[in-house]
C-alpha cells in the first residue's frame, strides 16, 4: 500500500482500482455490466448469495475507483462499466510486463517448430 502522506492522485487511484479488483463478487459485478448497464436491482438479482445492501456497498467501492459509473432515472439506479481505469493499470503495470513474456514464447515455438523440420 502507498504511504498516503506522500502518494500522488494516481497512486491512489491506482490503489482504489487494486482494491476494487481484489474482491471475486466485485469482479463478478463488473462481468455483469461488461456489455451494458444493468440495474441495481438486477445485479441483486444476479447475486443471489448478496443482500441489496452488500450490493450497493460493493458497488460504491467501483465507484470510487472509477470501474462504475451509476446514473439515477426515476426509481432506477443504472450501472455502468469504465474501463479507463483497467486500461491505465493494464498500461502501466502489465503491458511491460508481457511483452518480453510474449517474445520469449514467441522464441520458443519458433524454436520448436524449427526442431522438428
Amino acid at each position: 500500500m502507498v504511504n498516503r502522506s506522500n502518494a500522488t492522485t494516481r497512486e491512489i487511484e491506482d490503489d482504489r482500482v487494486f482494491k476494487a479488483l481484489a474482491s471475486a463478487d466485485r469482479r463478478q459485478i463488473l462481468d455483469l455490466v461488461r456489455d451494458q448497464p444493468q440495474t441495481t436491482g438486477a445485479i441483486a438479482k444476479a447475486l443471489p448469495h448478496l443482500d441489496r445492501t452488500t450490493v450497493m456497498q460493493h458497488l460504491g467501492v467501483l465507484e470510487r475507483a472509477r470501474l462504475i459509473i451509476s446514473k439515477k432515472e426515476g426509481r432506477c439506479r443504472w450501472n455502468t462499466l469504465d474501463v479507463s481505469p483497467i486500461q491505465r493499470i493494464y498500461q502501466r503495470w502489465i503491458s511491460d510486463y508481457a511483452s518480453p513474456s510474449a517474445a520469449l514464447l514467441q522464441r520458443i515455438r519458433d524454436d520448436l517448430e524449427g526442431a522438428q523440420k
